[in-house]
């Protein structure tokens, strides 16, 4: 495997999260620009779940 790709897989994971991260922050801030009360305690018991928070 050549040293790019070596870089690319050791770095994956972190950039998933981060990924993750952000798609979770969006969807809690348009449940809150909604006031869906009931899908923002989900949202953030999945990051608490996720250890994103």
């Amino acid at each position: 495997m050549n040293r790019l790709s070596q870089e690319m897989l050791k770095k994956a994971p972190s950039i998933h999260r981060e990924s993750l991260r952000k798609n979770l922050q969006h969807r809690l801030e348009v449940a809150r620009a909604k006031g869906d009360d009931k899908l923002v305690n989900q949202l953030e018991a999945e990051a608490h779940y996720l250890g994103l928070n």
